[in-house]
């Protein structure tokens, strides 16, 4: 059985301990948490250090703060990190981070666990194969009307805890991976609800390598059915709705995600005409479960990390490129 242990055990840090309790071929060798005030089923160890030594590879699900510094220390024990998204706080610790890892030669896959579902996957396919043509524009909504009880920790409540490096860098990181790289961003935000440091709303437009523009809308006070949280079925504890978060279009069709629905025309592009809807099929995945394995995958050397810490620091620079943006009011060129 590969030994996986568990730094932070937390909200998401329990959800990995479910996951590897689903997966086949793994167990929890030990959790480390100082914050811990609780009696836990697990074992637990007193430092990271030792979480180290008693794992074949060790998930990081600690606040965005002490990503870098845990990482890092990971590194230097040469045990392959699991890290949450996002990478790190901020794209100078990312780069410090993915260059440690390199010149170790230590494997890091970053948490944005929805590339592991199949629709992902499935989605990639029909761009990739042209079926859309060439992509001209993107939407995406992440709309998660938050609980107060979720921000009792002061931490979520602080600059760079907000929804832009919680969710937002989800969509971001698969949007990406969709359309490709993101090279320019605009952006305008608020936080007039709560009045914290984190951002509550945040709207961004986006260009794309490719020419193509798109847009994100974020907001954790505005309450509706549009997220990939709420529209995916990836997680029970979310009651799943039949709406969808992205829109992707291009010259000879589009997409939306994440039902996968496909609208093309035989005889189009013509407004005048009718569309067909075609609805790919795939049954409902475990991404969560599906990640682990292939974690054990990178730590055995069999399979390189589906999402790199490359991966993971360009979606960092994104985000950073949207706070700047604004900030700024300005055009914000990404990394």
């Amino acid at each position: 059985m590969m030994r996986i242990g568990v730094a932070g055990v937390g909200l998401i840090g329990r959800q990995h301990l479910d996951a590897i309790e689903r997966a086949q071929g793994v167990t929890v060798s030990a959790v480390f948490d100082p914050a811990l005030k609780e009696h836990v089923p697990w074992a637990c160890t007193d430092s990271l250090s030792d979480l180290a030594a008693q794992s074949d590879g060790v998930i990081l699900a600690v606040p965005n703060h002490l990503h870098a510094s845990m990482t890092l220390s990971l590194i230097d024990a040469h045990c392959p990190i699991l890290i949450e998204k996002p990478l790190t706080a901020t794209a100078a610790e990312g780069a410090e981070v993915v260059a440690a890892a390199e010149k170790a030669d230590v494997p890091i896959l970053v948490g944005h666990h929805r590339r592991h579902n199949p629709l992902t996957a499935k989605a990639h396919q029909i761009i990739a194969d042209g079926t859309l043509g060439a992509v001209t524009t993107v939407q995406g909504t992440c709309w998660l009307p938050k609980p107060d009880s979720y921000y009792a920790q002061a931490w979520r409540q602080g600059a760079g805890a907000g929804p832009l490096f919680i969710n937002l860098i989800h969509d971001i990181d698969l949007l990406m991976y969709l359309c490709g790289p993101i090279t320019h961003v605009q952006a305008m935000e608020n936080n007039a609800v709560r009045g914290a440091k984190a951002e509550e709303v945040t709207v961004a437009t986006l260009r794309f390598a490719s020419g193509a523009l798109g847009t994100v809308n974020l907001s954790d006070v505005a309450l509706g059915p549009w997220s990939w949280e709420l529209t995916a079925g990836e997680n029970p504890a979310y009651p799943k709705t039949d709406q969808s978060s992205y829109l992707i279009g291009g010259t000879k069709g589009a997409l939306s995600l994440p039902n996968l629905s496909l609208w093309t025309q035989k005889d189009g592009p013509d407004w005048w005409a009718p569309m067909d809807q075609t609805r790919v099929p795939l049954p409902l995945s475990d991404p969560l479960k599906d990640q682990i394995e292939h974690f054990a995958q990178v730590i055995e050397g069999n399979a390189p990390p589906l999402v790199s810490g490359a991966d993971g620091l360009r979606a960092v620079h994104v985000i950073e490129a949207i706070k700047s943006a604004a900030g700024s009011g300005q055009l914000v060129a990404v990394g």
